[in-house]
């Protein structure tokens, strides 16, 4: 049913700027965005729609009785009572898909840090080494082209990551919990019940699933036994994705590799984390998903839920 036009909207990220992209966009509604929880809590009892995501605690829906939407600035909604939002009958809605170009080309580079050993190249800049052809006795550098990925995780960013796999000429297959058919031609399909099948023929294995009940510890001792020796890891999912005690073993037994980590299991990863000291390991610090089109992506779908929620039409990502 059709409902009063949105005047106001509230933001609430310590990075993410929502208020200067709304500024830009013709006939939007002004936006007051504050950055700590503390101004969080001043400002939500008069927010009708708030914009947020890692600042938002449950104890704020007993502050906020004109709460009608909840933008979530990130695609991970595990902050957010689901059963009290329902009750309450506040939206809910995602920013699923918003960085999925930044989390898939990061992937890629990440893979070809691995085949061309480019971690190397920046340590032997630090100690001023001249490494070069025919002056190391490992193995080649490789190319990705006739390689085979196994992308485990065949959402928005997986169906990105295999087109640009199948664009450098690699064989691609891809795995997820949905028996539905992929959505991208030329990727042949993989049951999760026969992960370990697809293992034993990669030669990367590109992580981007969701972490669930089914997923968490999915890569552990017995994936990694099942991977090629020389085969390497990228996982740009969740960190408890892979069991990092495994992962350490896997590495320093030459069970794989090489890995390539994104996201960890403690975050920020701790000093005393072994994995710091890993020479086949890559580390970015849960960056994949950044992008300078962030707030831009995610205020096109919080503009299409103002409308849809002014006119009673369907929105988009809605979780609740």
């Amino acid at each position: 049913m059709p409902q009063d036009k949105i005047q106001h909207i509230y933001a609430a990220h310590a990075y993410y700027d929502i208020r200067q992209e709304l500024k830009k966009r013709p006939g939007a509604p002004a936006c007051t965005q504050v950055s700590t929880l503390d101004d969080l809590k001043a400002i939500i009892p008069q927010a009708e729609v708030l914009v947020t995501s890692m600042l938002w605690r449950n104890e704020l829906l007993d502050m906020a009785p004109r709460l009608r939407l909840i933008q979530s600035i990130s695609s991970g909604v595990d902050q957010f009572d689901l059963d009290r939002l329902k009750k309450r009958g506040i939206r809910l809605c995602n920013a699923r898909g918003v960085n999925a170009n930044a989390v898939a080309e990061h992937a890629l580079a990440l893979m070809l840090n691995l085949a061309r050993r480019l971690y190397e190249a920046r340590d032997n800049q630090k100690l001023r080494h001249w490494s070069t052809t025919g002056t190391d006795p490992r193995p080649r550098l490789q190319e990705l082209s006739e390689k085979h990925v196994l992308i485990v995780g065949m959402g928005t960013i997986g169906d990105r990551v295999a087109r640009l796999c199948l664009a450098l000429g690699m064989k691609v297959s891809g795995a997820r919990h949905s028996a539905r058919p992929l959505d991208v031609a030329g990727v042949e399909q993989i049951a999760m019940d026969d992960l370990h099948s697809g293992l034993k023929v990669a030669d990367y294995v590109i992580l981007t699933c969701p972490l669930t009940a089914q997923t968490r510890h999915l890569i552990n001792a017995a994936a990694f036994g099942a991977m090629k020796h020389d085969a390497c890891l990228v996982n740009v999912a969740r960190g408890p994705v892979v069991e990092e005690t495994a992962l350490i073993g896997a590495l320093d037994a030459g069970r794989i590799a090489g890995a390539a980590l994104d996201t960890y299991d403690e975050e920020p990863l701790p000093s005393s984390s072994a994995l710091w000291s890993r020479p086949n390991l890559v580390m970015t610090g849960h960056t994949a998903g950044e992008t300078q089109f962030y707030e831009r992506n995610v205020v096109d779908i919080l503009m299409k839920n103002l409308a849809a929620l002014e006119t009673g039409g369907v929105m988009t990502n809605q979780i609740i």
